[in-house]
């Protein structure tokens, strides 16, 4: 009898030690994940090389101008449709100075931009003809770009020489409008009257390779890759601080798009240096297209408004994002999500890892209600809404049901991060009716000036992870169950 009982003790032992273990395993399965991320998806990014055929077309030969305030466009172009006519190879440059207006790279095209060589846009925007694009989340007319790939496959654009957007008189148009238009209660539209110059678009194309590019003071952003697939985005300097502080002059913007490759950029703008969108608000909601299968590896964000930013247009879901050896340095934020409660969509499946910050202003800034003056149309009275301008009354259209509006981000992982001399290490705020979901956090250590909250937010799961305070601050967390930061993680 003693023989039976103390086998059924031991039996009962070994049961809840599995029971434990089954428990330890299931409550960690997100950092298990994690740490061995690297689903096959990564491999298939980015655009596919492709042959060019090797004959050169030189600009110079179709009547360029050697005048820097000549406007050369026209010459550049008819140097690129007889390339594209006559089955592809290089178009290039000579050494010197180019002015020009929106050019339209075609299909088997290799534009090559030498050492030596630098196209500037012309600072009149009526030499940007105006398209059909999207522009902060809405589809509307808006000026082409400087250099733009629309509708094609097949195309190259790279070398050392420089790309200079002239961006200063669109920064200055657009401060001067913001003055005239915010008294009048029409912040939300300004961004979208202030018709500026973006410096590169890929739209609706496949397979195309930007790379090796200096490019400074864009008009407005500086790289789009809007509705596009298998795009590559390499050895970029980006430089529109100078001479001024360019608003909304974004790094690169990845656009309602899929198979982006971006890597080994070096970033220094004014807004967001590398940054995740897919449509504004019913519009958005309208054209329904995802940003997912993207990596962003081994570059620079400097000055901007974040290192790694998605949103503020979520509209279409933004998933299956992988950020890898980014350094920020003097970036506004490290990882930025944002959006607001008349976008909608989902932000899910995003992995960071092996990123340093250095002198963020804070390490993790999430917001579902961004930037409410821009964020929320309102027409003012004395308005008609019968006489506005078509662009006014997409913005003014609203979601319905509400309940549509509301964004949802959730699987977020950070791993292997350093944050060093950030004012703020987290603020992270969902809502009531939409809590922030599954953060992961494993071996990463940050010094702040303060600490921050955390508010409606639910299952955060930490592992090796420290934070040191110059105030000896703690988080403060509200309305998150399941968020618990013991005091093992603060470092006196």
């Amino acid at each position: 009898m003693k023989t039976k009982l103390l086998g059924a003790f031991i039996l009962t032992l070994l049961l809840i030690s599995c029971k434990e273990k089954t428990q330890e395993t299931t409550s960690n399965s997100n950092l298990s994940t994690t740490e061995n991320f690297q689903p096959d998806w990564i491999a298939k990014v980015g655009a596919k090389d492709f042959q060019v055929e090797e004959k050169t077309y030189w600009v110079n030969d179709y009547g360029i101008k050697n005048d820097t305030t000549a406007l050369n466009t026209e010459a550049i172009q008819k140097a690129i449709d007889d390339c594209a006519k006559n089955g592809g190879g290089t178009v290039s440059f000579q050494p010197g100075i180019y002015l020009s207006g929106s050019i339209f790279v075609k299909e088997g095209v290799h534009l090559e931009i030498p050492k030596g060589v630098e196209i500037r846009g012309s600072q009149n925007i009526e030499d940007y003809p105006e398209i059909d694009t999207r522009v902060a989340g809405i589809e509307m007319k808006w000026p082409a770009a400087l250099i733009n790939v629309r509708n094609q496959k097949n195309v190259k654009i790279d070398g050392e020489g420089l790309v200079n957007g002239q961006g200063k008189v669109f920064w200055d148009y657009y401060w001067n409008l913001r003055k005239e238009y915010e008294p009048k209660g029409l912040r939300w539209i300004v961004d979208y009257d202030a018709k500026r110059p973006r410096t590169f678009l890929i739209s609706n194309s496949e397979n195309v390779f930007l790379q090796e590019l200096n490019i400074q003071k864009a008009g407005f952003w500086t790289i789009q890759v809007l509705y596009s697939q298998y795009i590559t985005v390499d050895g970029v300097t980006i430089r529109n601080n100078i001479g001024g502080h360019g608003p909304s002059t974004d790094g690169v913007d990845i656009d309602s798009s899929k198979w982006i490759l971006v890597q080994n950029c070096d970033i220094d703008c004014n807004d967001d240096n590398f940054c995740l969108k897919a449509g504004r608000d019913w519009d958005g909601q309208r054209v329904d297209k995802p940003t997912e299968y993207v990596v962003i590896r081994d570059c620079i964000a400097r000055a901007g408004s974040g290192l790694f930013t998605i949103g503020s247009e979520t509209a279409g879901d933004v998933r299956h994002v992988y950020a890898s050896n980014i350094k920020g340095l003097g970036t506004k934020n490290g990882l930025n999500v944002k959006s607001a409660i008349t976008r909608g969509g989902t932000v899910e499946d995003v992995y960071l890892e092996n990123i340093e910050m250095d002198s963020v202003r804070t390490f993790i800034e999430v917001s579902m209600n961004w930037n409410p003056s821009y964020s929320y149309s309102k027409l003012p009275e004395g308005y008609d809404i019968d006489s506005v301008p078509k662009r006014w009354k997409t913005l003014l259209k609203e979601v319905k049901p509400k309940e549509k509006g509301i964004p949802t981000f959730k699987d977020i992982s950070l791993y292997n991060i350093e944050v060093r001399g950030a004012k703020r290490a987290i603020n992270v705020n969902g809502l009531e009716n939409s809590y922030i979901t599954n953060f992961n956090l494993k071996d990463v250590h940050i010094q702040a000036a303060t600490a921050g909250q955390i508010n409606y937010s639910k299952n955060w799961t930490l592992e090796n992870v420290s934070l040191k305070t110059d105030d000896h601050s703690k988080v403060k967390i509200e309305n998150s169950p399941g968020v618990q930061l013991p005091d093992s993680l603060y470092i006196q």
